[in-house]
């Protein structure tokens, strides 16, 4: 349910998937002519957004540790389905005099940029961890570091600390996280043992040998996909593609890092990849005719043997159980050790907030430990109304993930489930980060075109990796951190 996707947008389906998420990756945009530079470095400019601190500040500094009180305005979070409703009725029990309003629409970096250049922002803010840096950057949203100490919270003990990474600016905090949602391989074992494959053959520690295999799985009927033998999730997991095979997008400091030769190499085997199983085009236009919610799911209707999907795709699937023959294989590197990318979103606090204890508050108890075992007695409740299978909660902090596993997941009636749920909760043991930088859209967005053209015969993948470098590191020049 509200669970964020490592690589795909949340937002619930039915009890358990996120229809946001299908936009995301079936209706991936082309090209994502990022403008978020371009609106921050407008509001930070403007006067209003750099001279409207919190009043709170104004008296002599933020008193975190105060019982919180007053207004709170907070954008961003959409109570929708149980497990998010749980956690806001937490939270507004724990903030008992605070007046709680919430904009349920998603986070948009113009409307921010707008509200903070008049000094109008919310109090809180939940956005894409990819965001935080960049927003930290322009100095639109504030360090935490106080909050967490004020609430007692270690942030690198209690959540993942690669999720931290995730939100950390030159050295201070401005996040806190929610949701990480690994990715694994999902195998359609029926289409594995039809082909003659054991499931001991699928492994992406060798990148030849992953090629060959979808070539030999996958079905092509005159130049059309008919089934696809390796779907890698492209090119919304490149960037976790590109780390496992040694590279990385941007360096420790943030600085853009997209054009080294681990880089592309790996984006040469994307497109090998894709040519052994028909050509990105066509299998684009495949992957969009699929019915990926619905009953003729790329399981059920065996259009796919192996694929890349986060740990929400599994709450879909066990609608169709009875339908389909399914094992979970853990995303490794060349040594066999299994891999786990961090991604999600997370609240700041914006530079500006009229309310920022309260902020603080909230935040704090909707992510706490409390508040997930609320979800996940929620989300209990709805399972077994349900007649359905308890996928767990993939939360962002190890010790809610180990709490609500231990309360609610045990065994589902259904041996293959069982197995991939408890892979899913295996590789949470190697979490890794791309890390933060003050340019981690425009990175992305560069990143995402730079595989679309190389996959599409457009430019090969040094020219490709060359231009998104040139201009993820314009981004960077302009950038506080890069200037």
């Amino acid at each position: 349910m509200s669970q964020t996707p490592n690589h795909r947008t949340e937002q619930p389906r039915g009890p358990v998937a996120f229809s946001t998420a299908l936009r995301g990756r079936r209706h991936r945009r082309v090209l994502a002519a990022s403008v978020l530079g371009l609106s921050l470095l407008v509001a930070a400019c403007n006067p209003a957004a750099q001279q409207a601190p919190a009043p709170a500040e104004e008296e002599g500094g933020i008193d975190f540790a105060a019982a919180p009180t007053g207004a709170l305005a907070i954008s961003g979070y959409n109570p929708s389905d149980d497990v998010a409703q749980a956690r806001a009725d937490h939270a507004e029990s724990q903030l008992a005099d605070v007046d709680i309003k919430l904009d349920t629409t998603s986070f948009d970096t113009q409307k921010f940029a707008a509200q903070a250049a008049s000094g109008d922002v919310p109090d809180l803010i939940r956005a894409d961890r990819n965001l935080i840096a960049t927003l930290a950057d322009q100095e639109l949203i504030m360090p935490i570091d106080e909050c967490y100490a004020a609430k007692g919270v270690q942030p690198r003990e209690y959540f993942y600390p690669a999720t931290i990474d995730d939100v950390t600016y030159d050295g201070a905090v401005y996040g806190v996280p929610e949701f990480f949602q690994p990715s694994a391989l999902l195998v359609n074992t029926r289409v594995l043992d039809e082909a003659g494959v054991g499931l001991d053959e699928v492994s992406t520690a060798d990148p030849a040998a992953m090629v060959s295999l979808a070539e030999r799985l996958s079905e092509v009927d005159g130049g059309t996909p008919k089934r696809l033998g390796f779907d890698a999730d492209l090119p919304g997991s490149a960037a976790m593609w590109m780390v496992l095979r040694g590279g990385k997008v941007q360096e420790a400091d943030g600085r853009p890092a997209l054009d080294s030769p681990e880089n592309v190499a790996t984006l040469t085997w994307m497109k090998e990849l894709m040519d052994a199983q028909g050509g990105y085009p066509a299998i684009k236009s495949f992957k969009d005719s699929q019915d990926v919610f619905g009953e003729e799911n790329p399981y059920s209707a065996d259009e796919v043997a192996i694929g890349t999907w986060a740990q929400w795709y599994v709450n879909v699937l066990s609608d169709y159980a009875e339908d389909i023959e399914l094992a979970a294989v853990p995303i490794t590197d060349a040594t066999g050790q299994p891999f786990a990318m961090a991604g999600g979103s997370a609240f700041a606090i914006p530079a500006a907030a009229a309310n920022p204890a309260a902020a603080c508050a909230w935040a704090v108890s909707v992510t706490s430990q409390e508040a997930w075992m609320a979800a996940g007695d929620a989300r209990a409740a709805t399972v077994e109304e349900e007649d359905a299978i308890n996928t767990g909660l993939f939360t962002g902090s190890p010790v809610a993930d180990q709490a609500v596993r231990e309360a609610h997941v045990g065994d589902s009636g259904s041996e293959q489930f069982d197995q991939v749920i408890s892979t899913y909760y295996d590789v949470l043991a190697n979490p890794r980060t791309r890390g933060a930088s003050a340019v981690g859209e425009q990175i992305g967005n560069d990143l995402e075109n730079a595989v679309i053209v190389t996959l599409s015969d457009e430019s090969t993948p040094e020219e490709a990796l060359a231009e998104a470098q040139a201009s993820s590191m314009r981004a960077w020049e302009q950038s506080r951190a890069g200037s």
